[in-house]
């Protein structure tokens, strides 16, 4: 009698455990996007510019040196930061600065946003600074892309393909 009751209890208790889960794997219902919007990312990691330029070791710098220490340039580790801005429509709906990775501040900015935007044509405008001692922004990139509903537009950068890419 003991063991019928524990065999039934277990059951009964899958049976539960099943049943939740085949109910929140069709409830609520899951929309990422509204039905007639799309979705601009941007989504890039990148170094900044180094802060000082390199410049040569003096000859007493180089003497307190040890032998395999002496390398002939002394180079900063520090990055500046990266700037991004980016304008949909003619308004600005992004706009941060990411301080360099590290406890040098010598490795990479991240950047991660997500905007919601209606589809259809959109003048996308995005502008960087990855030199803190420029004036005004390093790289520009300006266009006017037609989105489809459920559309992903990704904006990101390489400098080998010339700098900010939307893809």
């Amino acid at each position: 009698m003991n063991r019928a009751f524990t065999w039934t209890g277990q059951a009964l208790l899958y049976g539960c455990f099943a049943l939740a889960i085949g109910v929140f794997s069709r409830w609520p219902a899951y929309h990422p996007l509204q039905p007639d919007h799309a979705l601009v990312k941007v989504s890039f990691i990148h170094h900044g510019v180094r802060v000082a330029d390199c410049r040569p070791y003096t000859k007493e710098e180089l003497a307190k040196l040890a032998p395999n220490m002496r390398a002939p340039m002394k180079c900063e580790r520090e990055r500046s930061p990266v700037q991004i801005e980016l304008d949909i429509d003619g308004k600005t709906v992004f706009q941060r600065t990411a301080m360099p990775s590290g406890l040098s501040r010598d490795g990479a900015s991240t950047v991660y946003h997500s905007v919601d935007v209606p589809a259809g044509a959109h003048r996308i405008s995005v502008r960087m600074k990855d030199d803190k001692t420029a004036e005004g922004f390093t790289h520009q990139h300006e266009s006017t892309i037609t989105l489809k509903p459920a559309q992903v537009l990704v904006i990101d950068f390489d400098a080998g393909q010339g700098g900010i890419i939307l893809s």
